[in-house]
């Protein structure tokens, strides 16, 4: 018999102490010293936390104690993330933060296509990934993704790793972009750039993650590079390309792909 998402949290309010109200973290990763680090910070943090260093076991602990919130790893040595995100999410509304290495990029956007809430690229600060946590648990559910919520994204290629937004469609596994009919050759930079947008439609993305995505392992103070690849994929993707439609800039905050 199966549980719909009401259940499951009555059933999580009516198991745990009351003594103890701190929100539950399952951590999901195969990397011990990466599991005990957080576990410790999460901690000091005010989160209590449980660990699972593979996907069996973390479905067991995650139908027994029932987290408020999962950080999962997409690689792990029994099953993918992202096959593991989507069991979660077929029982449970509890938002999930993919944790990704810095070139899994279509393994993030299948990822979200599947419920996932938000993702974090290692490596990371502790800080920044708290901040991504309380606003997941604060917003009580999943973000809106492409075909799963808000209308902001077309339904059409959900779940199969492609990517619609109005007339742009994104083939993650092929690495391949369509406007309409037409195909368009894209960098790997304005690639993955256009696909960090896709996986948020209708949402702001700061120039600050822009660039965490896109150049990780680089101290770039000026951001003229991102401003670069902005005009360059404008010109591939827009119909006119001085007067944006699809690619908007938010001033002084980041860019919205409107759908």
């Amino acid at each position: 018999m199966s549980l719909r998402p009401a259940d499951l949290t009555a059933r999580t309010a009516a198991s745990r102490p009351a003594a103890d109200a701190r929100p539950v973290v399952l951590v999901v990763d195969d990397e011990a010293s990466y599991r005990e680090a957080l576990a410790s910070g999460l901690s000091l943090e005010g989160f209590r936390v449980e660990l699972a260093a593979d996907g069996e076991e973390a479905l067991r602990l995650f139908h027994r104690v029932r987290p408020e919130l999962v950080l999962l790893d997409v690689t792990l040595p029994d099953r993918s993330g992202v096959e593991l995100c989507k069991a979660m999410r077929a029982t449970a509304s509890v938002p999930i933060i993919m944790v990704t290495a810095r070139d899994s990029e279509v393994d993030v956007v299948v990822g979200l296509e599947v419920g996932a809430a938000d993702y974090v690229t290692k490596p990371f600060r502790l800080r920044e990934l708290v901040a991504r946590m309380r606003a997941v648990l604060r917003r009580g559910s999943t973000a809106p993704t492409a075909g799963a919520g808000a209308g902001t994204a077309d339904k059409a290629g959900a779940g199969n790793g492609v990517l619609v937004c109005g007339p742009l469609s994104l083939d993650a596994a092929r690495r391949e972009v369509t406007v309409g009919s037409r195909r368009v050759e894209l960098s790997r930079k304005e690639f993955d750039l256009l696909a960090l947008l896709m996986a948020h439609p209708g949402q702001v993305v700061t120039r600050d993650r822009c660039m965490h995505r896109l150049w990780w392992d680089q101290d770039l103070a000026d951001t003229r590079t991102l401003d670069t690849h902005v005009k360059r994929l404008r010109q591939k993707i827009e119909p006119d390309p001085a007067q944006p439609h699809h690619l908007v800039t938010v001033r002084g905050v980041g860019f919205r792909l409107e759908p």
